[in-house]
């Protein structure tokens, strides 16, 4: 693994642990994660050829920046509720697209974004679910929030009558219940010993 890669992997690790307390948060994030990466690989995949080897650095750092800031914008006027839930991870993905723009990951191929994308909001929704169910008893809580809907909060699909267990919507409970999917995950993928 070098060392770029890891550094791409600890980045996402934040708002993994940190936003997925319920699946409103997960989801909008991922969607803001998509958003901003798509529109920043596409500026800089224009740019690029037109610029000096030494300009990309700080071009990117301001364009990353730049549509992460529009990007919040407009979501705390679509749902100023999911925004305050979604809180500073918003402001990390200027930081991703940076780091995968010196990683060269915009100049791989479509498949590889997709990826990307696609394995990052599996984990995003997938940690988020689980969150919600174990540390609240609902499914789908605050879904107005993404339509923008000014109604009152839903409360969601209640699946316990007294809650969950509350450490699981915090960050300490994101860490343990992720540490428990990975080591589950690599349980399953052990091959059984041969005799």
């Amino acid at each position: 693994m070098s060392k770029t890669s890891l550094l791409r992997n600890s980045l996402v690790l934040a708002p993994l642990v940190g936003a997925t307390g319920s699946l409103v948060t997960a989801f909008g994030l991922w969607l803001m994660f998509i958003v901003v990466t798509g529109a920043f690989g596409h500026s800089m995949n224009a740019l690029r050829p037109r610029l000096l080897a030494a300009t990309h650095l700080p071009a990117s750092v301001l364009i990353a920046a730049t549509l992460t800031g529009c990007v919040e914008l407009g979501a705390q006027v679509w749902s100023l509720q999911w925004h305050q839930h979604v809180g500073i991870y918003a402001g990390l993905i200027a930081l991703q697209c940076v780091v995968l723009e010196h990683s060269g990951f915009f100049r791989k191929h479509k498949r590889d974004r997709l990826q990307l994308y696609g394995l990052f909001g599996a984990l995003m929704v997938a940690l988020g679910l689980l969150r919600e169910l174990l540390g609240n008893g609902t499914l789908g809580a605050h879904l107005p929030w993404l339509t923008g809907s000014t109604q009152q909060d839903w409360p969601g699909w209640a699946l316990t009558a007294d809650g969950g267990l509350r450490l699981a919507t915090l960050a300490p409970g994101g860490f343990i219940l992720l540490g428990l999917l990975i080591a589950a995950w690599q349980a399953y993928r052990r091959t059984p010993p041969s005799h």
